[in-house]
């Protein structure tokens, strides 16, 4: 061959070495271009959200309370801080009111005269005047106290000489001062057991004298939570005797006081009935209840009495403390698609005081989760009974880290 070809032919087989050497070239750089976005791709892409396993606590609820109710009369018990009524019978039948008119008296005038804690309020001097409202009281055969001529009593001592001795002579000589008159009085009051949603209760004075006052057991209830949220109200009815100026002691008449629990509130009388509006505190753990009950239209204050210890004896038990929640209780889990374990636990504690058979439940809401670090919150857990709800925080136990490179770039299909 000579050296023509040859050349030629050299040519020839570097040309094709050359485009051999190019397109394996082009084919790694093709390669490493594509697997650097993959790679990219999946260091950068966000990992799937781990879903909780979630432990909902079986509702708690205990027996239904027992009560001893008394068989007569119109009556109705329930509990601060509590809807409903615990127990009622007849509660919405009205019946006469007698004295505990005055507590309705007492609440208007501290509402027009608020006495400041640990004072007496202003002073109210006593006339002529008053103790002919006296004797006209004892003429009709309404409960009295005793008056002085130019004695001066402060407001607190005329509440107390109206309320524990249940003078319905305080009630007309208070409600002159506050008012000017008890017309004036009845008016105000009239609207002030409207505002308060006391719809079956009626006034026609300030004493309860006149069976033309008239109210329910439902409303008396309400009744009785608004007065002991009255400082100077639930001082008084709490209170044994006080001594008065001018007039000696005063003795409570409510009988059962000091016994079942009972601090409160107030007896009212006619002459065909005996009633009580009454208040007790019932020792809960370490906490109390306060239990607001009447009792209507009893045949004597003995045979009211009875009945009103029996039921408040078989109320009390039915209020207990339930903890359907521990601090570090496991309420969900999480396992991660590469491995990862941790708990949802709660934060904190839940207890709550229920009566009788109310029952007690656990809603937990936890959140799926990504990453995240020990202590986070992803949840909630919400615990009710009746009207009562208690929220309590769900903390992850451990750490929810990355998964890494490896288990990225081995992982495509899992990735978002």
């Amino acid at each position: 061959m000579s050296d023509p070809d040859v050349r030629q032919a050299n040519a020839r087989v570097y040309r094709r070495r050359r485009i051999v050497v190019f397109s394996a070239l082009a084919i790694v750089v093709a390669l490493v271009t594509t697997g650097g976005v993959y790679t990219a791709n999946a260091l950068g892409a966000a990992v799937p959200a781990a879903a909780p396993a979630v432990t909902d606590p079986e509702p708690v609820a205990a027996p239904a309370q027992p009560l001893a109710l008394p068989g007569f009369g119109s009556y109705a018990v329930g509990a601060v801080g509590f809807d409903g009524l615990v127990a009622a019978g007849n509660e919405s039948t009205p019946m006469a009111m007698a004295s505990l008119v005055k507590i309705i008296t007492a609440l208007v005038v501290l509402e027009a005269h608020p006495i400041a804690a640990g004072e007496g309020g202003p002073d109210i001097a006593y006339t002529e005047a008053d103790v002919d409202i006296y004797w006209d009281q004892v003429a009709q055969n309404a409960s009295v106290a005793p008056v002085a001529a130019g004695s001066t009593l402060t407001l607190r001592e005329s509440l107390e000489a109206m309320l524990l001795a249940s003078g319905g002579n305080y009630s007309i000589s208070i409600a002159n001062w506050a008012f000017g008159s008890v017309d004036a009085f009845l008016d105000r009051a009239r609207a002030w057991v409207a505002e308060k949603g006391l719809v079956n209760t009626q006034l026609a004075d300030s004493s309860g004298l006149s069976l033309d006052n008239v109210s329910t057991a439902t409303d008396m209830v309400q009744l009785g939570q608004i007065a002991l949220a009255e400082p100077t109200i639930a001082e008084i009815v709490a209170t044994q005797s006080a001594d008065l100026p001018e007039i000696g002691t005063v003795k409570n008449s409510n009988k059962l006081l000091g016994t079942h629990g009972v601090d409160g509130i107030k007896t009212g009388t006619t002459d065909d009935a005996a009633n009580l509006l009454f208040s007790a505190d019932v020792p809960v753990g370490g906490s109390s209840v306060t239990v607001v009950g009447v009792l209507l239209g009893g045949e004597n204050h003995s045979v009211l009495n009875e009945a009103i210890a029996a039921l408040l004896d078989s109320v009390a038990p039915g209020f207990h403390e339930v903890a359907p929640l521990e601090v570090d209780q496991v309420l969900a889990e999480y396992t991660t698609p590469w491995g990862e374990t941790a708990r949802a636990r709660t934060a904190d504690g839940a207890s709550l005081v229920v009566w009788s058979d109310t029952p007690v439940d656990v809603e937990v809401l936890a959140e799926p989760v990504t990453l995240a670090p020990k202590g986070q919150q992803v949840g909630t857990a919400i615990v009710r009974a009746g009207s009562q709800e208690i929220s309590v925080p769900l903390v992850l136990d451990a750490a929810i880290d990355d998964p890494g490179t490896w288990w990225r770039l081995s992982n495509p299909g899992a990735l978002d």
